[in-house]
């Protein structure tokens, strides 16, 4: 069982939706896991490029980037959105695959989605834990769901609004957020890497 207690440790996004996603699922896997949760951004304008072919060698790099440069430890993730009728699109490209905000990426996806009976989907994210001069830690999960026909709910980023998970009629951004936290890819990513190294 690996010691889990940091007093400080880094999450490496910019995406402040998603840094309260984490300090949510941190909290409630292990109350011993950090001391402090830093968003990566209020130290430091690091740019890390994603030049991994998968979502692990991605979250790979920003972790050690990050980690390197505070000498802290760091946790990183990279997920996207798999579509079943697109052959997996926009996969590691879900956060560029046209420019332009959320809503304009969502009414991409309806749009390639038009008259499609198809909506199969999937969310996956790999996370990693980078700890000083030791190992890196890794894990991906997933969840499954379909698209919706229309963009549904406020709540959320990215494609949220679009993406119903299995077991619900709600979209990602009409479910509460301890919903979704309890649910998500994140969230097994999250269960799946403080199950394998034991950290409690």
């Amino acid at each position: 069982m690996m010691n889990s207690i940091f007093k400080k440790i880094i999450i490496a996004t910019t995406n402040k939706g998603k840094y309260q996603e984490f300090v949510y699922l941190i909290k409630n896997l292990s109350q011993n896991f950090a001391d402090e949760i830093i968003f990566a951004p209020e130290i430091s304008k690091l740019l890390v490029e994603e030049t991994g072919k998968t979502y692990s060698e991605n979250a790979i790099l920003k972790a050690r980037a990050w980690s390197e440069k505070s000498g802290l430890t760091c946790l990183a993730d990279d997920s996207g959105l798999e579509v079943e009728a697109l052959n997996g699109a926009p996969g590691l490209f879900s956060a560029r695959i046209i420019k332009g905000s959320d809503y304009e990426k969502n009414k991409w996806l309806l749009n390639e989605l038009r008259n499609n009976q198809n909506r199969n989907a999937k969310f996956k994210a790999a996370i990693a834990i980078a700890i000083p001069n030791k190992e890196i830690l890794v894990c991906e999960g997933e969840c499954k769901g379909r698209i919706s026909e229309s963009i549904m709910g406020e709540n959320g980023f990215g494609y949220d609004p679009v993406f119903i998970p299995d077991g619900f009629d709600k979209s990602f951004a009409e479910l509460d957020s301890q919903t979704k936290n309890l649910i998500s890819h994140r969230a097994d990513a999250f269960k799946k890497i403080f199950r394998k190294y034991r950290i409690i």
